[in-house]
């Protein structure tokens, strides 16, 4: 078969499609014909060199495909079932350490930038009846982030008010996710364009953080003062004074990432004390959060937002349409 490998230095210029071998599975294992991968910003991490990871391995977390071989003893997988790859192959359910969670594929795990993959029956669930493997290899990180964000975590209820930043994948599942739930979803972004894609998917008001740089009283205000109830917070340190703003006393603040950079290294401290802020750390989920999603997104018909799709062979390209950041959802390579 062929692999997207990542050679050192790392960088876009040292990813190399190579010769490689899936081999037969044997006892709990299950052999996979990847047929689409996504990518998401902590595999653009890994590419360009900010996670270490040894030289030769194959990036991208999101696998998804067709099992074309089961080992002795798998009992809930057959030939022919479409599944999806999971991000923390040990997180079966409840608690975990973290140092438990060190054997994400992409890094330090070889990932599924491939043609077939031989993995633990464990590290796949099946696939979302109805999507395509484009939309299932888009769930695996930003869809269990998105889900364990607003269900397992916030707890949404009808009549919530929910925040969300910009337009990448763990924000549009957390919107369609929310509006699920019954909630008001108020929605940032800094393109007109996108502004009326949120909308259309579902966004109940919209705000564009470049004409409103203190969007976060620009949200307040929309809740007649009060505050929202759950902010998903992607945007990190730069983003974090205004999610602030934006909330409600006792508000629930999922910290997932930092798109927006981290050029800020102080924490509003004052706020958080004052409004008691309830900061909740996010690190994609368990096994159990990607089948409980997956049952979600089958009973509520949800489609992941896909924005485009790359050939393997141009998996730099894929990256360099992703760190320029005029994506809507997805980006997905076709294998």
């Amino acid at each position: 078969m062929k692999a997207m490998r990542l050679f050192h230095p790392a960088g876009l210029d040292n990813l190399r499609l190579s010769d490689a071998e899936a081999p037969a599975p044997g006892p709990a294992e299950i052999k996979v014909r990847i047929r689409a991968a996504s990518l998401n910003f902590r595999d653009n991490l890994v590419v360009n060199g900010f996670f270490p990871t040894r030289d030769g391995i194959i990036p991208l977390s999101d696998g998804a495909g067709e099992v074309i071989a089961v080992g002795a003893g798998v009992r809930e997988f057959a030939v022919g079932d479409a599944v999806v790859s999971t991000f923390h192959p040990n997180w079966q359910d409840g608690h975990i350490e973290k140092a438990e969670l060190d054997n994400a594929p992409g890094g330090p795990a070889d990932g599924f930038a491939c043609e077939e993959a031989t993995r633990p029956a464990a590290h796949f669930t099946r696939a979302p009846q109805g999507l395509s493997h484009a939309e299932a290899a888009t769930l695996t990180c930003a869809g269990v982030t998105a889900w364990r964000a607003v269900v397992t975590d916030g707890e949404v209820k009808p009549g919530a008010t929910v925040l969300v930043l910009g337009t990448g994948g763990v924000s549009l599942f957390a919107l369609q996710f929310a509006k699920a739930a019954g909630a008001t979803v108020i929605a940032t972004s800094s393109s007109p364009e996108k502004l009326d894609r949120l909308k259309a998917l579902g966004a109940d008001h919209v705000i564009d953080h470049r004409e409103n740089p203190k969007w976060g009283e620009a949200a307040l205000a929309l809740t007649g003062g009060l505050g929202v109830d759950h902010i998903i917070e992607v945007g990190g340190p730069n983003t974090l004074a205004q999610s602030f703003a934006a909330a409600r006393t006792g508000a629930h603040v999922a910290l997932i990432g930092a798109v927006a950079g981290f050029d800020v290294d102080t924490m509003p401290f004052a706020v958080v004390q004052a409004k008691r802020l309830r900061l909740q750390g996010v690190t994609v989920g368990s096994r159990r959060d990607q089948r409980d999603m997956v049952r979600a997104i089958e009973a509520l018909g949800i489609r992941p937002v896909i924005d485009s799709t790359f050939a393997l062979a141009d998996l730099a390209g894929a990256f360099r349409h992703l760190s320029g950041g005029g994506h809507f959802g997805k980006i997905v390579v076709e294998v």
